[in-house]
């Protein structure tokens, strides 16, 4: 492992708006990210597979009335959106280090208020279909910790996996609200991405690769 990634990994231990599993609160967060970490009451809103942060330190700018967390496993990749979110004076913006698939042991039922999934790992292979954060064992974990009329936001540059999670969304019977678009940039649905790009879709977008967004709400 480098020196940097060991310096960072050092730093994250001392910081406030990381947290994981050898922090005090790590296991006191579910169903009281309110009350244990942000001491306040605004509503919560949750980006999967954050990588470095882009996404919920850029929503968290926009939107100080609401509380934002990245998940992400990579404790380097969480120390970039941990640190901007520093040097900007954000207190409204938390990083959890920890696997996707574990996130019902860190949000009780009807405690989210929005779901971002942005560019997650497309698990092209079949084996791995039920590992694709869209597929039905994740929508029924979102459906669970989600508030009535919560929403689940979802972009990706992969077009297997967009057309994919249409397919299993169109199958289901729960699904309202559904608005998707397989060129993004192109469509009126840009207003609800609110003009932020990861690094990774920056560079997708260099290629000419066109951005697929959908957003639904469960019934």
């Amino acid at each position: 492992m480098g020196r940097s990634k060991l310096k960072r990994f050092a730093e994250n231990l001392e910081r406030e708006n990381i947290l994981q599993d050898d922090k005090p609160n790590f296991d006191k967060l579910k169903g009281n990210w309110n009350k244990a970490h942000f001491k306040n009451d605004l509503p919560l809103i949750v980006e999967l597979g954050c990588g470095k942060g882009e996404y919920s330190v850029g929503l968290a700018e926009r939107f100080p009335q609401n509380n934002f967390i990245g998940v992400d496993v990579k404790g380097d990749r969480l120390w970039v959106g941990s640190t901007e979110a520093i040097e900007k004076g954000i207190d409204t913006v938390a990083f959890l280090r920890a696997q996707i698939q574990q996130i019902d042991t860190f949000f009780d039922e009807d405690e989210v208020s929005e779901f971002w999934i942005t560019f997650p790992d497309p698990r092209p292979k079949k084996r791995d279909i039920k590992r694709r954060l869209t597929s039905p064992r994740f929508l029924e974990m979102y459906k669970k910790l989600l508030k009535p009329e919560g929403i689940v936001n979802f972009k990706t540059d992969n077009t297997a996996l967009f057309e994919y999670t249409l397919e299993t969304l169109q199958e289901r019977k729960d699904i309202k609200d559904l608005k998707f678009t397989f060129d993004l940039y192109n469509s009126d649905l840009q207003e609800y991405t609110f003009g932020i790009k990861t690094t990774f879709e920056k560079k997708y977008l260099e290629k000419g690769v066109e951005i697929k967004y959908m957003q639904f709400k469960f019934a």
